[in-house]
């Protein structure tokens, strides 16, 4: 989780010293190298998201039929 924040604040964060820490903590380097690339895509998507100014939904209940309808069809339909 600390390389992730690192990520989050800036790809450079990351160090040396923050992946040797994860190794020790038992991270693999498919791990770490996940960690990083969803960590800067979510920063990316929330950028995106931001930058065009989207609003949210404050209908709760919306959520819930889009999730719904997302376990009967998936995606597509």
């Amino acid at each position: 989780m600390t390389i992730a924040a690192a990520v989050r604040e800036d790809g450079r964060k990351v160090t040396a010293e923050l992946v040797d820490a994860a190794r020790a903590e038992g991270a693999t380097d498919l791990e770490i190298h996940d960690t990083v690339l969803i960590a800067a895509m979510f920063s990316m998507a929330n950028r995106y998201v931001d930058g065009l100014g989207t609003l949210v939904a404050q209908d709760q209940e919306m959520y819930a039929q889009a999730a719904q309808q997302i376990v009967e069809v998936g995606y597509v339909g």
